[in-house]
């Protein structure tokens, strides 16, 4: 590896207001992607996602669930974890405000600041948005409402801590001119000026005293450390500032990326740089500050049905379909809709019929012709079509690392596909079916050779974005790490000679329009279910859940479902009763069929994925565990239906 070839990028940290949609998974995925490309190219990758937990709104949402603020805030990050699991987010670190060492830190870095004169104590009287955490003026309102959310502020008077914001505008004016690759894109950056600087930079609320869940300033105990001086210090604390341990500091900052949706990108192009100014510290080299997602034309909002967790449409397709739609559709920068029609075309049209189709026919008429050995013959002279193809492939990454260096994305994963259809078309040029029935054996060995070499370099860079796909690839085509490195996917000619080629599973299957895809009530219903267990109830009400003992009876799979069963339970009625339960992840059918278990049967019935079911089995576990209540009968007392009290 070369020397000093790191690569630090992060995503923001996330606030924990609710569940996780396309639009909240797009920028860790767009980070993940990067990181997976610098990776490839041999940096020394650090990767950074994480957890904002401290603030109003995170005391007001727990208090009514009546639960503690950690707790809230330790479910969300269980859930979190989760959903980066299922897209194989492959992040090197995810740090949490509430994390010991960034605690500590942050108090260290208030009282150096207030040492050296940018904290000064006085009073804040403003307008204040508890949904955003935010200050603003009057006429920085919009109908009189918080011009980022819309929503109603309310008036604030207190004793507060302020950062000296108004002192680094100009330094910070010099920066931007100095450094135009600082923020991206570039109209983000004339959004700042014109909307904050060209009004003049008021100083900044650090501390408040009206909330308990927060940091506490040390040399001032009834004050608590503002959210966004504790939120942004993260990108430092991680690596160790202001400890003895700060190797990492000295190695990876300053980060190469910071990205952000535009809604905070104010917070990291003019705060975030004071801080570092005040701090005595280098500034990140760039923070990009990318656009909303729609779904459909519409808000992503449940009132529109569109409300939907990323794992459902990885439920219904596959998680490299969904990752292909995201960065391929969406103008990295710009805000992008996510349809949901466009999205089953472009997984028939490019993944289906342009990438699998190619890996398919290729494979078996490799398999076909030549009993599944590639041949390579270097003496035998190329032809136009051969060159044309060659030329292609080699040009293909140096094309697209300048698309991905750039941050342009969707031009980068479409120089792939360039290659794709070339690929496609040459199959149609050279006529491999006419050269068999015509035993043209070396012009036919050279066309086969020629294509899954093309598949190969092909197979690389499409490790930047896809999870599952290019092991599949390399597996068919018969290839070693070796010949998968970054280096390699310039060169035309690396594959060897009687490499053995094996036609495998279909990598992208079509998607049947007619279908009924992306269907969220098994999951909508299953977490109301669990939000109301989680809440308080008095014993009255506790009475009224009526607990029997029933009996599997039957399992079968519900159909355009991946996790539930259609269990068919006696619980002492005349008929069996319908149970659809989310176990297909935890246990084979074989595993459930007679056993005695706990059912509520006075359960108002719900339809899952069309299914009506009549009841719930109880079960513990988290987001990776599930253990279902089996009943222990050994000695044959407990008869289906019975009672439990």
């Amino acid at each position: 590896m070369e020397e000093n070839k790191k690569y630090y990028v992060t995503t923001p940290i996330y606030y924990p207001s609710g569940d996780f949609h396309v639009g909240t998974c797009y920028c860790t995925l767009m980070a993940d992607t990067l990181a997976r490309y610098k990776r490839l190219r041999g940096y020394d990758v650090f990767f950074m996602t994480g957890t904002d937990e401290h603030g109003q709104k995170i005391e007001e949402k727990a208090k009514a669930r009546g639960i503690t603020p950690k707790e809230y805030v330790d479910e969300f990050v269980a859930k979190a974890k989760d959903l980066w699991k299922v897209l194989d987010i492959s992040y090197d670190k995810y740090m949490r405000t509430t994390d010991e060492y960034h605690v500590k830190a942050v108090q260290q870095i208030f009282e150096k600041l207030l040492a050296k004169g940018d904290i000064y104590k006085g009073e804040y009287k403003g307008l204040y948005c508890t949904p955003c955490e935010s200050f603003w003026t009057e006429t920085q309102l919009v109908d009189g409402k918080c011009p980022d959310c819309g929503r109603e502020v309310k008036e604030v008077k207190e004793e507060s801590y302020f950062f000296k914001l108004s002192k680094y505008k100009d330094r910070l004016l010099q920066y931007y001119e100095e450094h135009p690759e600082f923020l991206e894109p570039e109209k983000r950056k004339n959004e700042m000026v014109k909307n904050f600087f060209d009004k003049g930079l008021e100083d900044l609320c650090v501390t408040r005293t009206t909330i308990d869940w927060g940091i506490r300033v040390i040399s001032d105990p009834k004050h608590t450390v503002y959210v966004w001086l504790d939120a942004l210090t993260n990108y430092i604390t991680a690596l160790g500032y202001t400890t003895d341990q700060d190797e990492m500091m000295k190695k990876y900052w300053p980060a190469d990326l910071h990205l952000v949706g535009k809604e905070i990108f104010r917070f990291h192009s003019i705060i975030w740089p004071a801080i570092l100014m005040a701090l005595d510290l280098p500034l990140p080299k760039k923070v990009f500050g990318h656009g909303w997602l729609v779904v459909n034309g519409n808000k992503i909002s449940k009132s529109f049905g569109n409300y939907k967790d990323p794992r459902i449409y990885i439920r219904d397709t596959s998680v490299d379909a969904l990752r292909y739609y995201l960065i391929k559709e969406i103008t990295f920068g710009d805000d992008g809709n996510f349809s949901e029609d466009l999205f089953i075309e472009k997984t028939n049209s490019d993944l289906s019929n342009d990438l699998g189709n190619l890996v398919s026919r290729v494979t078996a008429m490799v398999e076909k012709y030549n009993q599944g050995i590639v041949v390579k013959n270097d003496s035998l002279p190329l032809e136009d079509i051969d060159k044309d193809l060659i030329n292609s492939a080699e040009e293909m990454i140096p094309n697209f690392e300048k698309y991905m260096d750039d941050l342009k994305t969707n031009e980068a994963i479409a120089e792939i596909w360039k290659l794709i259809s070339k690929a496609n078309k040459y199959i149609d040029l050279s006529t491999p079916w006419v050269l068999a029935k015509e035993e043209n054996k070396d012009r036919l060995n050279q066309v086969l050779y020629n294509l899954v070499e093309t598949i190969r370099i092909v197979a690389v860079p499409l490790q930047c974005f896809f999870i599952e796909t290019p092991s599949k690839i390399m597996n068919q085509i018969g290839v070693t790490k070796e010949e998968m490195t970054w280096e390699s996917a310039k060169t035309f000619g690396v594959l060897k000679d009687g490499t053995k080629v094996s036609k495998g599973e279909i990598l992208f299957p079509r998607i049947d329009k007619t279908e009924e895809l992306f269907k969220v009530e098994d999951e909508v219903v299953e977490e109301t279910q669990e939000e109301e267990r989680k809440g308080i109830i008095t014993i009255d009400e506790l009475d009224k859940v009526e607990l029997k003992v029933g009996q599997i009876k039957e399992v079968e799979k519900v159909a355009k479902s991946k996790k539930l069963y259609k269990l068919q339970v006696d619980v002492g009625e005349k008929e069996l009763r319908t149970i659809v339960s989310g176990l297909v992840p935890y246990y084979k059918e074989e595993e459930l069929l007679g056993k005695q278990v706990v059912v509520v049967t006075n359960l108002q019935p719900a339809k899952l994925c069309g299914v009506e079911s009549n009841g719930m089995l109880l079960a513990a576990g988290d987001y990776d565990v599930v253990k279902l209540l089996v009943l222990d009968n050994n000695n044959g007392i407990l008869e289906n239906g019975s009672n439990i009290h």
